[in-house]
């Protein structure tokens, strides 16, 4: 059996691509057409939102549905990979939040989840703003009641115990101040794709090479109307957006689908630590979002992240991509934080 058919064969209904953001209009629309209120209509939506998980692994579908201040509808799915250790898995409240980040929602207010969130998730979603007034439904008929997430996580560990209040929470608006490493050469090509390029067949030794005219590149860029710098600041920008507010080790990942379609994700740190999301797997979320299902559809990936960070992802992400993708190529980036005067 292919690694896709591991990962998708409990997927329902492939080819019906899930909706997973619904604007605030359609969801008002909907919601007055439903007849529910509205924490009852969002419940609704659950379990056939949970038919999207890829829990290739455990086989337990987990379905997530949030709803932002701007009245825009987020979904999230759990996600596993086979032959990975299983922290390299995404919970579908961690795609609910990675969902929301990609599309510029600044706070949630509500998520149903078809199971009571593990304590996991529940130390992840801590970094919202007032996270635990964020009123909460399990849908599995145990309890029909939504509570505050103080309710599940009572005696909390989070940003406040951690960090000073100028930093701002998740979701947020912020900027690492990254800047890219100065290139040698003159082209405005050359000199943003050119320079600290790790290539995924490579030691340890950093090349300086142009990747305009390596043929991998090349090809997909005769048919496409995007340019490599085009995909260095995506994941650039990913890698700025980044919640790296403990390790300050911020960092991106942009993924390159063969018909041209750029993804991109941002790190996401907890301050316990464990419970946060990589930058891969964020844009890995932004992949299915968008109406990926089939990993081998990735050409290439890029990572940036800063230089001699305490903590890297450039490993990981090599490995995931090998097990996931291995037809993918892998470039790593590095950047500077801006030091103020």
């Amino acid at each position: 059996m292919s690694y896709q058919n591991l990962v998708t064969e409990n997927v329902i209904d492939l080819n019906r691509m899930q909706e997973f953001v619904i604007g605030a209009a359609k969801a008002s629309k909907l919601r007055r057409a439903s007849g529910l209120g509205v924490e009852q209509f969002l419940a609704s939506l659950v379990r056939s939102t949970a038919e999207s998980a890829r829990p290739a692994i455990s086989k337990f579908h987990v379905g997530a549905v949030g709803l932002g201040v701007s009245g825009r509808i987020y979904k999230g799915v759990n996600l596993e990979f086979p032959k990975l250790p299983l922290s390299h898995s995404v919970h579908a409240e961690q795609f609910l939040v990675a969902n929301a980040l990609q599309h510029g929602e600044t706070r949630l207010v509500f998520i149903a989840v078809s199971t009571a969130p593990c304590g996991h998730c529940r130390q992840f979603l801590q970094e919202l703003r007032d996270a635990g007034d964020i009123r909460v439904l399990v849908t599995n008929g145990k309890d029909s009641q939504a509570h505050p997430l103080s309710y599940f996580l009572p005696h909390r560990f989070g940003p406040d115990d951690v960090l000073s209040k100028e930093f701002p929470p998740l979701l947020e608006s912020r900027s690492n101040r990254l800047i890219f490493l100065a290139s040698t050469t003159n082209s405005e090509d050359d000199c943003d794709l050119s320079c600290g390029v790790h290539n995924d067949d490579s030691t340890d030794v950093t090349k300086k090479r142009n990747l305009t005219r390596e043929a991998s590149f090349g090809s997909w860029l005769r048919g496409s109307k995007r340019s490599l710098l085009d995909l260095k600041l995506a994941a650039f920008n990913a890698a700025n957006a980044s919640y790296a507010v403990y390790s300050r080790c911020p960092s991106g990942v942009a993924l390159v689908t063969r018909n041209g379609e750029v993804y991109s994700g941002s790190y996401i740190e907890s301050a316990a630590y464990n419970p946060g999301l990589p930058a891969l797997q964020a844009a890995i979320v932004s992949f299915i979002c968008g109406g990926g299902t089939d990993y081998e559809e990735i050409d290439t990936a890029i990572l940036v992240e800063t230089r001699d960070a305490i903590v890297q992802q450039a490993s990981t992400v090599r490995l995931t991509l090998q097990t996931i993708a291995p037809q993918a190529n892998f470039r790593h980036f590095e950047a500077d934080a801006h030091k103020s005067e």
